[in-house]
């Protein structure tokens, strides 16, 4: 009998899924640890887990060969270079998301393209103007989408915009999607930044992406271009898209994710103009994530059990 325990902290679905694991994934025995204690003794013996295993926990987890991180993004911190070094394989639920967070992105490029900020002000003041719009409209159709990140999100994000007539760049240290358009490596962004009229970042955080979207890179891009972050808001810095935004570097931005979350009541973000905010909301109310969520920790049980590659392995040392 293979043993997989879910990690603190414990919530309605892992015990549903505990239940159905139990009968859908033949010779898995699931523990359920409801505490720290509990995880403690747990861990100890266990094969497999779900959730996230401390510094201090992992030296007990002498068994311990598949972790799946319940996050495609996880909190800073959830890998460690003993994390890193360990034999443990690790997995997440990276694609489950991909056709929500697209639409999200492509409900912020049509409204950053045709000014749908400045009406809503103008709604707002209840002034019936139709020369609202600030930036001149821009067509999506014969537009270039830069995608930085070609994931699951980022090609999903691709093959929808390519459909509505966008030029794709891809921008991906380890193409693993088809992509219409063309590729190229994360150290060729900045020579074809400034062709990009929507720049879309799905990117991780990770030591290599932090506040890499800052200054010097929103100086890259066209001033007609907008902005759009809905991968990790520890990816750009936003005292420097404020300036961009003042100093005319770019014409919009559209932000699921924040450098700081909540973003502060006082920011300046929240009273610029052409910029759209949601709070990291891109899949929050999706009722079908669970479900697909459980399918894949089903599924990677089953090929853990029967020795075959699991999905989704992540390289530890580079966070994804």
């Amino acid at each position: 009998m293979v043993s997989l325990v879910m990690m603190p902290p414990i919530n309605d679905d892992m015990r549903a899924w505990a239940r159905r694991l139990g009968n859908d994934v033949a010779g898995l025995e699931v523990i359920v640890a409801e505490n720290d204690n509990e995880a403690g003794t747990a861990i100890a013996t266990a094969d497999a887990a779900y959730g996230w295993v401390s510094p201090e926990q992992l030296p007990n987890a002498e068994n311990l060969r598949w972790l799946q991180n319940p996050f495609a993004g996880p909190f800073v911190g959830y890998y460690y270079e003993a994390l890193a070094e360990h034999p443990v394989v690790v997995t997440n639920p990276r694609g489950i998301y991909s056709d929500h967070i697209a639409h999200h992105i492509l409900m912020f490029m049509l409204a950053l393209s045709r000014g749908l900020p400045y009406f809503v002000a103008a709604q707002a003041r209840r002034q019936w103007d139709n020369r609202a719009r600030k930036h001149g409209y821009r067509n999506i159709v014969g537009s270039t989408v830069l995608i930085n990140g070609v994931g699951g999100i980022g090609a999903e994000t691709a093959r929808l915009v390519d459909a509505m007539g966008a030029d794709v760049i891809g921008i991906d240290p380890r193409p693993e999607h088809p992509c219409p358009g063309h590729v190229v490596a994360p150290e060729d962004l900045d020579s074809v930044l400034g062709q990009a009229d929507f720049v879309v970042t799905t990117v991780p955080h990770t030591p290599e992406t932090e506040f890499m979207w800052n200054t010097r890179r929103f100086s890259l891009m066209k001033p007609s271009a907008y902005f759009i972050n809905i991968g990790r808001g520890m990816t750009a810095k936003l005292d420097d898209l404020v300036t961009a935004l003042r100093d005319g570097l770019i014409a919009g931005a559209a932000l699921d994710v924040f450098e700081v979350e909540p973003l502060p009541e006082d920011h300046a973000l929240w009273t610029m103009e052409n910029v759209l905010i949601t709070p990291h909301v891109a899949v929050a109310d999706a009722d079908d994530i669970p479900e697909r969520r459980y399918e894949l920790l089903r599924d990677n049980a089953r090929r853990f059990i029967a020795g075959e590659s699991l999905a989704n392995v992540v390289n530890k040392s580079a966070w994804y």
